[in-house]
């Protein structure tokens, strides 16, 4: 008779489940891909059988249990295979040890350490007092307080549990200044931030001051500085000579390297200017020496205008922002060729195509949306903060189908999280606590697109993936809206919505973003954003310099299954992220498991225009180019972005950076590294 309980390692005792035994004998008999002949369902019973009477059995002596019957069966490939399971569950739990976390969520020990470094919360001899759920529980918990001021006591303890539920599972996990700071003294939960940059010198410095103020709650921050007269231009306050837009950046840059937003990650910033500004070829150049720069992104803003004469391979006018003045012409074709080759070499600056952006601009009477947060998919407009939240499209695949009804009941739980985040924020500035509870504007995205694909056998670089991307960036704008408007409903709309375009009256100005997602997607197991796998064996480097291993667990799932997994194939994987080259591997596995740089940038470029045609603000997607790719192919990724109506394109080509987030060189033990460039934990 099978046992009520059974008792876990650290003695808590939970329900018995026989289908966690049969599934682990399965696992065991698809060892190597051999299929030793064997009903997993049987062998699983008597296990249970064997099982002695008395005590409530140990989660070992089940173990042991297990080992002892495949034996007997003369299954010894089986067992070994088992024990070996065993084993790599050991070494885990051991790493999660020496890491000093505890946690019951089947996390990775990659996770694991991303939430020891940053997230969960320690005393003041800094030593771990939380663990992975009580971070979710302050979280959901802090939240949830928002609806005191909607509902009964019972209705809010409800919607915690909820929120609870959806971030222990790793359905949805919000941005990481929510995970770091709710329910804290610091309880500043935004991830973006804009802010003005006036052309003085005491509006120069207080957007210095402001910045240091956000980076040290753990925001980061887009700046505009277009509005910064050039250098060599008349200052007639003083009758001195401006030294323009770049001398001041340089001033942020360091500022920002100086300051560690809480000890816990480097700040990060988006530099943006105008095709315009008689700066612009300086700006463009601006990375072209390594080390400058390193805290920001750069994005050059074109316009319809720049457009037309690079098509019409004519001249368009520079402009003094001073006074609005002609300051002379220059060939777009020279600094759209000029611009391509840097972005080739160095992967700055991205581009923004400000008229794209603007014409979606929800509140036009309040301003013009001329900056974004530091990986661009969120325009905003001067002081505005915006809150992000991504769910995890991974979990939500189940026996090679997506399950569209729960994602779009998560949709509209998240969607609410999100707005509840609004009102328990603390604003590190009046201003933006003014403007964002004026718009209310949320960015709820998605994470773990590629992880799906290869769950629905879809390769990244196909008509289906791209028609599945249209569907869920449809299906993720619909159900937002529409809890966006259920809000608006029971809460009111959003402040100025009457000053606004948006017709149907909703809670938020804006409902979806689509974010890098981070280091959020290394707590919830999954790849990045919208991104494709960037290799299946590959290193992350993150954490003030720890270098993070990580091996596609799906992949190695089905070379087990299929009976090509062996440690000399893992060990090829590992030196060449990829597995295009071996043919050992089955070709429609091959199809299946494309990485980023075995995809033409055309198909990176598709798959975020699919998302775009779906996202009230923007998308963020790095277009990965291979080292041998051409500034001329990097000047065709730009027009076809403009051309499918993105809001902004970022291309990398690998190898043009000597510090670089991902890297391929194989499987090394985690250990000491070097962070490259800018980043944004959204």
């Amino acid at each position: 008779m099978a046992p009520e309980q059974v008792r876990k390692r650290d003695g808590s005792l939970v329900p018995f489940q026989l289908e966690k035994i049969t599934a682990a004998i399965g696992k065991a008999l698809a060892t190597d891909g051999k299929g030793e002949p064997g009903a997993p369902d049987e062998l699983a019973r008597e296990v249970v059988q064997a099982l002695p009477a008395g005590p409530v059995p140990t989660v070992e002596q089940i173990q042991d249990l297990v080992e002892e019957t495949l034996i007997r069966h003369g299954l010894p490939r089986t067992a070994k295979g088992y024990i070996l399971y065993r084993q790599r569950r050991a070494e885990i739990r051991q790493a999660k040890e020496l890491l000093g976390v505890r946690d019951q969520l089947k996390l990775t020990v990659n996770a694991a350490l991303v939430l020891r470094r940053r997230y969960l919360q320690r005393d003041a001899q800094g030593e771990q007092t939380e663990t992975p759920e009580g971070l979710f529980r302050r979280v959901a918990h802090a939240v949830a307080a928002a609806e005191a001021a909607y509902g009964d006591r019972s209705r809010q303890e409800q919607i915690e549990e909820a929120f609870y539920r959806a971030m222990v599972q790793l359905d949805f996990l919000p941005n990481s200044p929510t995970l770091m700071n709710a329910g804290t003294e610091v309880g500043q939960l935004s991830a973006c931030f804009v802010l003005p940059v006036e052309d003085s010198i005491a509006g120069i410095f207080e957007a210095l001051r402001c910045m240091a103020i956000v980076h040290k709650s753990g925001g980061g921050t887009g700046f505009s500085f277009s509005g910064l007269r050039p250098r060599g231009d008349v200052v007639r306050s003083t009758m001195g000579v401006a030294s323009g837009p770049l001398s001041f950046m340089r001033i942020f840059d360091v500022t920002t390297e100086v300051i560690k937003q809480g000890g816990r990650r480097r700040g990060a910033n988006m530099g943006i200017l105008r095709c315009d500004h008689p700066d612009i070829l300086d700006f463009i150049q601006a990375k072209q020496n390594e080390g400058t720069l390193d805290n920001f992104n750069l994005s050059v803003g074109l316009t319809e205008d720049f457009m037309r004469a690079l098509e019409q391979d004519g001249d368009y006018v520079l402009r003094n922002p001073r006074d609005g003045e002609a300051a002379g012409t220059l060939r777009a074709s020279e600094v759209f060729g000029l611009l391509a080759a840097q972005a080739w070499s160095t992967g700055d600056p991205g581009v923004l195509f400000l008229d794209a952006i603007e014409r979606a601009n929800p509140t036009p009477e309040l301003g013009r949306l001329e900056a974004t947060n530091p990986c661009g998919e969120q325009p905003l407009l001067p002081w505005e903060s915006c809150n992000l939240g991504s769910i995890n499209l991974r979990n939500f695949v189940r026996a090679g189908q997506l399950d569209r009804t729960r994602l779009r009941e998560t949709a509209h739980l998240a969607l609410r999280f999100l707005d509840d985040v609004i009102d328990v924020n603390r604003y590190p500035l009046e201003e933006t606590r003014r403007i964002t509870l004026g718009n209310r504007k949320v960015g709820l995205g998605v994470m773990g697109f590629a992880d799906a694909l290869t769950l629905l056998d879809v390769p990244y670089d196909s008509e289906r993936a791209v028609a599945l991307a249209d569907e869920i960036g449809a299906l993720l704008q619909t159900e937002s809206r529409r809890a966006s408007e259920a809000l608006a409903a029971e809460r009111g709309p959003f402040p100025n919505h009457g000053r606004s375009a948006v017709g149907t009256p909703r809670r938020n100005a804006t409902t979806t973003s689509i974010a890098p997602t981070g280091t959020i997607s290394i707590i919830a197991g999954c790849s990045s954003g919208i991104e494709p796998l960037f290799a299946l064996s590959f290193v992350r480097n993150v954490i003030e310099g720890s270098r993070l291993a990580e091996t596609n667990s799906r992949f190695e799932s089905v070379a087990r299954d299929r009976g090509f997994l062996d440690g000399a194939l893992m060990g090829e994987v590992a030196r060449s992220g990829s597995i295009q080259r071996l043919e050992r591997v089955p070709v429609d596995v091959r199809r299946v498991f494309v990485t980023a740089h075995d995809i033409a940038p055309e198909w990176h470029v598709r798959m975020q225009a699919a998302f775009q045609r779906h996202c009230d603000n923007a998308v963020s997607k790095t277009i990965n180019f291979p080292r041998s790719a051409t500034p001329d192919q990097v000047a065709r990724a730009f027009r076809l972005a403009h051309e499918s109506g993105c809001k902004g394109i970022t291309v990398f080509r690998d190898g043009s950076k000597s510090r670089q987030v991902l890297t391929v060189d194989g499987p090394p033990v985690l250990g000491d590294g070097v962070p490259g460039g800018p980043r944004c934990d959204c």
